[in-house]
């Protein structure tokens, strides 16, 4: 432990604090004095305000739970249930019609449409691999998966079968990408070409570049007939470098971690060094890609993705900052403050490659229920920049639109934040975890599985691109869609995932640089922009479908589909948990009950844990048949897990933090605020680290 320094009465550790004033304030040439006086006087002002939306968000829950329990076993009247909501405040009145007005957005966002990365802020390589996933290779990723449909490589080297395969495939993406491209490469006339160089052309087609790489003495380049070598995609045209669902970070050691490796990736500055196949290989960014064009002048194009920082919602605390009345800090406080000072380095120009070309901060916003909490965070990152002497609106936010109150109330929720928004996503698990738990109190819901296919599923996504569009996000800002969580199922990603253009989303999230560069081939068969054009004069879907319940009404389940029903829970739950809790580790591939590799973060663990406790709060399942799952799945998680060395199994260690923290989650669910599973991780966490 580093202890604590006095911070203008903030309670500050004391190696954060070193870090701080050191690395981040230093360079900006701040006054350190002045700046932790006017965090303290941040604090002073908003935490208040922090609290007591957390306590109307308790207030709402409870008002909601007793209408259902007062009106247990009846179905719920549409009009009487949206009166109800109305009268207490859930439901806003909807924002006059307009347009938003955020100024000085990268391309990246406002006007290009491309796959997305998501990546724990922890994990250094990781990191580096998704800002530099701005650009890569068609061949290797269809080499690699299961994309291509074709007999899988030979072991034992380069198999020319597979590669002419691949070459192939190639072709068939050129051809209908790039008309003409083959004249290009003669020498003739091509629409799409933006540049040539020896052993390279350079293509742009729905605004995004491709690269022909032409060299016949390559090992791939001497199969092909043209001499290509390669076809190189831009595909992750922006990441979300992530401080919350994918990281466990619980105190001040794991934060300054995260900061410091944002600083990292901000000053262009961070390395990696690891073991790959017997050899040491350090990775560090990418530099910029320097095209001349045919009159000598220079094409210089982003060799990273634009990167946003995703920041902690409200609700949860961190003790690397104490307050004068002894609490934690609210974490997302910590962060705006933290994460925009680090920030202000890009806007300065000290980093070794610039991230906004704009003058820009992006920083996504998690969690926020409604509008009030919303506006809440405009008036924080107003403050932030007042601190931190930056023009209005410098600090740009993404909104997920993942929680019940949001999803209602989205007009308002962007008018709150008008003049500063640049995305909205839809995120299925976190906001089913919202759905369950927000209804929690009116019946046993539909099995887990049969989410998709519901009323307020469908209307949820379409009403958040309706509604972005009709207020004017198009062009100015992102409209996201959720992740594809199977990263080695890329054939089944290929066929499906093309259904988020086609919604009008400009980006979606990918669980891989390889994921982005393949969907990044999506992007070319659809011209976004145009469905979005297409989409704008259509009505947005009503709120009913959004707030009909989804409810097992009538539904008598065999013993044995409630055992599958748990065991599934029970799994995925315990898979995640036991990495969180033991390891660290918040986000990463984790085999599902049928040994499927899946990319799993925190909202896994919610939708899982939330509806286990519905049923066990409804009588569909007892607690001696959730135990039974618990324990019959640990077996097969520790199977899962047999060839990690560092792995502590659960069974026989039902006493241990990883085990209790997964009992705690569903016995403890109907509690835990919002049914969010931070509360009882950061504490079992703490434990562990404390053995």
């Amino acid at each position: 432990m580093s202890g604590f320094v006095d911070k203008s009465g903030l309670q500050v550790d004391a190696a954060l604090a070193a870090f701080v004033e050191g690395q981040v304030l230093a360079p900006l040439g701040k006054d350190v004095a002045a700046f932790w006086a006017g965090f303290a006087a941040l604090v002073d002002r908003l935490v208040p305000v922090n609290r007591a939306l957390l306590a109307k968000r308790d207030a709402l829950q409870a008002e909601i739970d007793a209408w259902h329990m007062a009106r247990a076993g009846k179905p719920i009247d549409m009009a009487e249930y949206q009166a109800f909501l109305r009268e207490i405040g859930y439901l806003v009145p909807e924002p006059a019609p307009f347009s938003v007005g955020t100024q000085n957005v990268d391309r990246e966002i406002a006007q290009m449409a491309g796959p997305q990365l998501v990546v724990p802020v922890l994990n250094a390589r990781f990191l580096l691999n998704a800002a530099n996933a701005r650009w890569g290779s068609l061949y290797d990723a269809y080499y690699g998966t299961d994309a291509l449909d074709a007999a899988p490589a030979r072991p034992g080297g380069y198999d020319e079968v597979r590669g002419a395969a691949v070459i192939a495939a190639g072709r068939a993406f050129l051809n209908s990408a790039i008309p003409g491209w083959e004249a290009a490469l003669a020498g003739q006339p091509c629409e799409h070409l933006v540049a040539r160089r020896e052993g390279g052309f350079l293509f742009r087609h729905n605004g995004l570049h491709i690269e022909v790489l032409v060299d016949p003495a390559h090992p791939v380049g001497k199969t092909d007939p043209l001499g290509i070598a390669d076809i190189v995609l831009e595909a992750a045209l922006t990441t979300i470098v992530d401080l919350e669902d994918s990281v466990a970070a619980v105190d001040a050691e794991d934060k300054l971690n995260a900061y410091a490796n944002w600083l990292g990736v901000i000053r262009g500055d961070l390395a990696d060094t690891f073991e790959k196949g017997g050899k040491t290989l350090t990775r560090t960014l990418n530099p910029d890609r320097v095209w001349t064009l045919s009159d000598g002048s220079e094409l210089t194009l982003p060799g990273r993705s634009l990167l946003f920082v995703r920041n902690v919602g409200h609700l949860m605390t961190n003790p690397a900052i104490r307050l004068a009345d002894g609490g934690e800090i609210p974490e997302g406080i910590m962060d705006a403050v933290l994460t925009s000072a680090i920030s202000a380095q890009d806007l300065a120009g000290l980093g070794r490659f610039g991230n906004s070309r704009e003058g820009s901060i992006y920083i996504v916003k998690p969690k926020m229920h409604g509008p009030e909490e919303a506006a809440f965070t405009n008036t924080l990152f107003d403050v932030v920049e007042d601190l931190l002497e930056l023009p209005r609106h410098t600090i740009k936010v993404g909104v997920m639109d993942e929680e019940r109150r949001t999803s209602a109330n989205l007009a308002a929720c962007i008018h709150a934040v008008k003049d500063r928004i640049v995305f909205i996503n839809t995120g299925f698990l976190d906001r089913t975890g919202d759905e369950i738990h927000t209804s929690m109190r009116a019946g046993p819901m539909i099995r887990k599985a049969d989410m998709k296919q519901t009323a307020w599923i469908s209307a949820y996504e379409a009403r958040n691109v309706q509604i972005g569009l009709s207020c004017g996000l198009s062009g100015k800002a992102q409209i996201g869609k959720g992740m594809w969580a199977a990263p080695d199922m890329m054939g089944d990603m290929m066929v499906q995932k093309i259904g988020h253009p086609k919604a009008g989303a400009n980006t979606a999230w990918v669980p891989s640089p390889t994921a982005a560069t393949l969907h990044a081939m999506h992007y070319h068969a659809v011209d976004v922009f145009a469905v979005q054009r297409e989409l704008a004069s259509q009505p947005v879907p009503p709120l009913e479908a959004l707030l009909t319940v989804p409810l097992a009404q009538g539904t008598n389940w065999s013993d044995a589909e409630v055992r599958a029903e748990l065991d599934n829970n029970a799994q995925g739950l315990l898979g995640y948990v036991v990495r969180w809790i033991d390891a660290g580790v918040g986000c990463s591939k984790v085999p599902d009950i049928n040994d499927v590799g899946l990319m799993e973060d925190r909202a896994t663990l919610r939708i899982s844990s939330q509806h286990m406790a519905n049923w066990l709060l409804h009588g569909v399942c007892t607690a001696e048949q959730v135990m039974d799952s618990l324990r019959r799945m640990a077996v097969k998680v520790d199977a899962q897990n047999a060839g990690d060395p560092a792995y502590v199994p659960l069974t026989g260690n039902e006493d241990g933090p990883a085990f209790r923290a997964a009992c705690d989650l569903v016995f403890k669910g109907v509690e835990q605020p919002s049914g969010y599973t931070e509360p009882l991780l950061h504490a079992w966490r703490r434990v562990k680290k404390a053995r």
